[in-house]
């Protein structure tokens, strides 16, 4: 699949230029590439994982089949308004029948891991009762499928797609959805960790809830008050916590439990002592409804006093319930925000950006590889944290096929290349980073962004559901092989 991609490109792509055209075969084949034109090779830790990243909702389609209820997702994609050109995820990229053809694909490209998400209503319709085996029979195929393939498969519980149902009866707002949440973690645990041994409960708490109930430009389409909003992310870190008891509970020896948290990656303006310290400190209170109460227990104490009466109810044994030990701790990265030292009570002042800062496709995805260096590196300064993945990682690009039936992202490989860096910078340190997963294996429905923005580097023709690797998956595929870069 990957056979228009010649020697000549991945000359290119070694920093050879055109004269690898020219070299002769035995060398390429050798690896004895000219000296002046090789630089030292930034090599990973062995056995470092290198892997893909998905979501039910994102890919799977089969929105009305073998019993799945709908999710929020459903409701919102089809009100009019609410999604790019009225784009919904009924087919997406087919992946709920096409699943075998990309597990070829990641085999192809090398990849040892692949994260994908469980759909809630696909294996209980209605959020909770009665579990729909049909559902859990999909993802037994996929994962016998990924295991025949070599590639181990990394679970998320909850990738945003909450089921209707639940949501009727007050979503996330409601303290019972954390308690249902639980149930079926522990549900899915029990039937899926003889073969998954990584479990994430839940993908990017704060997007989520502040996109979905704060903003409500994401399902299910809420703009609550600050307090709304502080007690529906307390029901959320609470659904987590009680979902890790769930899973210790019911799954086999040897599993491990996590989460996939978009942490605010708060980088130094400058690398001096007093930035930096800075902004470790940014790092704990930019992140303290989220990831912060996760590994400490406890909100911080600025946190509670910026929201005053606005700050979420809880108890005492919620909050032990949310600070369970994890496993690991999974990090998506894709923005840096840039934090320096200043006299204010705070300590520190998170720094606005020029209009002329680059963007990649998304104006959100601001590019800062330095944020794949200094998101892990102040997670496991603060909370020595022992295990740590990189749970997505990627940009959108205004992608086209070219006459040959190309896809030349250069701007994704640049946007690679440079983070990586900067995450091999961490992992030189010491830094505990085990994996990384790129986001996204496919081009898929891009929640409100519809099918405009393209994450993927593998193109998919949505009309025919074709599949055409991109540049960027040449380039992942070489690191992959080398376990680092040039």
């Amino acid at each position: 699949m990957l056979d228009r991609f010649s020697r000549r490109s991945f000359g290119r792509l070694l920093g050879l230029g055109a004269t690898a055209a020219a070299l002769p075969a035995e060398m390429l084949s050798q690896g004895r590439l000219p000296v002046s034109r090789v630089g030292q090779m930034r090599d990973f830790p062995a056995g470092f994982v290198w892997g893909s990243a998905t979501a039910s909702y994102q890919v799977e389609g089969a929105v009305g089949e073998d019993g799945r209820g709908p999710s929020i997702w459903d409701t919102f994609s089809h009100t009019p308004g609410k999604t790019h050109g009225g784009d919904t995820g009924d087919v997406a990229d087919d992946f709920y029948h096409r699943y075998l053809g990309d597990i070829r694909l990641m085999r192809e490209l090398g990849i040892k891991a692949f994260r994908f998400s469980i759909a809630w209503s696909r294996v209980f319709p209605n959020g909770a009762g009665t579990a729909n085996p049909k559902g859990f029979a999909f993802y037994d195929r996929l994962v016998d499928a990924l295991l025949g393939a070599g590639i181990q498969p990394y679970c998320t519980l909850y990738h945003w797609d909450l089921p209707q149902a639940l949501e009727d009866r007050g979503g996330w707002q409601n303290a019972a959805t954390a308690r249902l949440f639980a149930d079926y973690a522990g549900y899915a645990a029990r039937h899926l960790s003889d073969r998954v041994k990584q479990f994430m409960t839940m993908n990017e708490l704060s997007s989520f809830v502040e996109l979905g109930y704060k903003i409500g430009i994401h399902a299910p389409g809420l703009k609550l008050s600050q307090q709304q909003v502080a007690q529906v992310a307390h029901h959320a870190v609470l659904g987590h916590g009680l979902a890790v008891q769930a899973i210790r509970a019911n799954a086999r020896p040897g599993t491990k439990v996590g989460i996939a948290d978009n942490a605010v990656a708060t980088c130094p303006v400058v690398e001096t002592q007093e930035h930096i310290a800075a902004s470790l400190h940014a790092y704990r209170e930019e992140n303290a409804a989220y990831l912060t109460v996760i590994q400490e227990g406890r909100y911080t104490d600025a946190y509670l006093r910026r929201l005053g009466p606005d700050a979420p109810r809880f108890t005492a044994e919620e909050l032990k319930a949310i600070g369970t030990p994890l496993d690991f701790v999974g990090l998506n990265v894709y923005t840096a925000t840039w934090v320096k030292a200043d006299s204010s009570p705070k300590g520190y002042q998170v720094v606005s950006d020029p209009s002329s800062y680059p963007r990649m496709a998304s104006e959100w995805l601001k590019v800062g590889p330095e944020s794949l260096y200094w998101s892990p590196t102040q997670a496991r300064n603060l909370w020595d944290i022992k295990e740590i993945y990189i749970t997505e990682n990627g940009a959108s690009s205004a992608d086209v096929l070219n006459e040959a039936g190309e896809c030349l992202d250069t701007d994704r490989v640049m946007y690679l290349r440079n983070y990586l860096t900067q995450l091999h910078r961490a992992v030189s340190e010491g830094v505990p980073v085990k994996g990384y997963f790129v986001w996204s294996l496919l081009d898929n429905f891009e929640w409100a962004d519809g099918y405009e923005k393209r994450f993927g580097i593998t193109y998919v023709n949505f009309r025919t559901q074709k599949r055409t690797p991109k540049l960027s998956a040449a380039f992942y595929k070489a690191v992959i092989a080398r376990n680092g870069l040039a």
